[in-house]
């Protein structure tokens, strides 16, 4: 007979997702003492942790209510505060430590937070011989002094979005070489406006989403872009060519495939939201700016352009900036200037024509933080996360609820390159809402994967 499952959560779990404490269905969990201390020693301030550790206190205050001390060591339905909620389906129990535990781990200092937690850990596993314990952490050193000990450790899974980042939705799909004839049965074309619309009954559309990117390689190339899927049968469209310089987007060619896919994408007013990831030189961010000024100062699609980033250093924090909320956030927006800096070299009138177009620019652009976006809504604009691999599901839900009636939402970034602690490449909110928002007829998703900043920039990600 099998072991019942026991799961001691470690802070940091409830600090990244406080509704860790329903995501383990039907076997119970256990927090120690030490647990709740760093919980309250966490919850003053407004940052996402301190947010996330008021939200897990508020869970077991619920869960608590006005049970007593009996009631607390035979163990809490977790059930309790899950009306209404489908997404949380637990039956376990949840267990705090009443006791003094005496276990040391030897070679560690028994005053630390972490080594209090393995030892209480160690302590139940002598206490429950029939129970499998097993220390769920999001803490690496954690887990590996864990399995020192001989005790059973594992990573936070609950927020995984994929098993693994390859298989992450790619957004562009490459056709049979045969796809026409193979097809021509089953498929039919007309014209609506300038454009020419494809619609064919097959297997292509159970494996397609809208806005979804396909070509054909070859001798006669083809691109298009998925329209609607609808049951058995798909339509799709001719894919506007934005290499040549008579349909430039701001003075920006598309200089690959895929490229060529994301402006299509960027300047389809009915594309509200959009994922671009690629590695750094593939041009997210020139892309995305040069599509939002076209729609902003062109076409007036878009009243202005808002950008943000999450605020991660790479090295040294260099501490408190001074000014503004836009001062402050200039130092992080490095990319944006280098940027339009390239999207302005090619203006007309000269010296004075730039300073003319850059001072128009920079009037319809508006760099915003984070930390002031709760509460707010959007109307009309053209708005660019940078860097959004960086986020939570939870803060990238918080962002995108922001918009309102008539804006785009780009969000640019590469999950090779996470910055932030306990996000990986599975459980970033930019694979979240890339695996989430496929299905939606007003998203579209691109990976960009040729770099085109320079040739000593793509020999340097080759070889480096």
């Amino acid at each position: 007979m099998a072991k019942s499952h026991l799961f001691v959560l470690d802070t940091n779990v409830l600090m990244h997702d406080p509704t860790a404490l329903f995501r383990f269905e039907e076997h119970d969990i256990y927090l120690p003492m030490m647990v709740l201390e760093e919980l309250d020693a966490a919850k003053k301030g407004l940052s996402e942790v301190a947010r996330n550790a008021r939200q897990a206190s508020r869970f077991l205050d619920d869960l608590i209510g006005d049970a007593d001390r009996k009631a607390i060591e035979a163990g809490l339905l977790l059930s309790a505060t899950q009306q209404g909620n489908d997404e949380l389906i637990a039956s376990g129990r949840l267990f705090l430590q009443t006791g003094q535990t005496t276990e040391h781990i030897p070679g560690t200092n028994g005053d630390l937070p972490d080594n209090k937690i393995l030892s209480t850990t160690v302590a139940l596993e002598k206490q429950y011989p029939a129970k499998k314990i097993t220390l769920v952490s999001k803490d690496i050193n954690l887990r590996i002094k864990a399995r020192v000990a001989g005790i059973s450790a594992e990573d936070y899974y609950g927020d995984k979005t994929l098993d693994d980042a390859t298989l992450l939705y790619p957004g562009v799909e490459e056709l049979d070489a045969e796809f026409w004839e193979t097809h021509a049965k089953n498929l039919e074309c007309h014209k609506e406006s300038s454009e020419t619309l494809y619609s064919m009954k097959g297997p292509l559309a159970e494996t397609c989403y809208p806005n979804q990117c396909l070509y054909i390689d070859g001798e006669k190339p083809f691109e298009a872009i998925v329209t609607d899927v609808k049951g058995e049968t798909i339509s799709f469209r001719h894919a506007h060519d934005y290499r040549t310089e008579s349909h430039a987007v701001w003075g920006i060619n598309a200089r690959n495939r895929e490229q060529n896919f994301a402006l299509n994408l960027l300047m389809d007013p009915g594309v509200d939201f959009i994922t671009l990831l690629g590695m750094a030189g593939t041009g997210k961010t020139l892309l995305a700016l040069a599509a939002g000024l076209s729609q902003t100062l062109d076409s007036g699609l878009y009243q202005e352009i808002i950008m943000t980033r999450v605020t991660v250093p790479v090295g040294e924090d260099i501490g408190f900036l001074p000014g503004t909320e836009e001062e402050k956030m200039t130092p992080w927006m490095g990319a944006l200037m280098d940027n339009l800096e390239v999207l302005n070299q090619d203006s007309d009138g000269g010296e004075w024509g730039r300073a003319a177009t850059a001072d128009l620019i920079s009037n319809r652009i508006k760099i915003r933080s984070l930390n002031f976006m709760r509460g707010r809504t959007f109307l009309n604009r053209y708005i660019i996360i940078d860097e959004a691999q960086n986020l939570t599901a939870k803060q990238m839900k918080t962002l995108i609820t922001r918009a309102g009636p008539g804006t785009k939402m780009v969000c640019l970034g590469n999950i090779s390159q996470i910055d932030t602690p306990y996000l990986t490449e599975t459980t970033s909110g930019l694979t979240y809402v890339v695996n989430r928002f496929k299905d939606w007829d007003h998203s579209g998703h691109i990976i960009l994967k040729r770099g085109e900043r320079s040739r000593l920039a793509d020999f340097a990600s080759d070889v480096l």
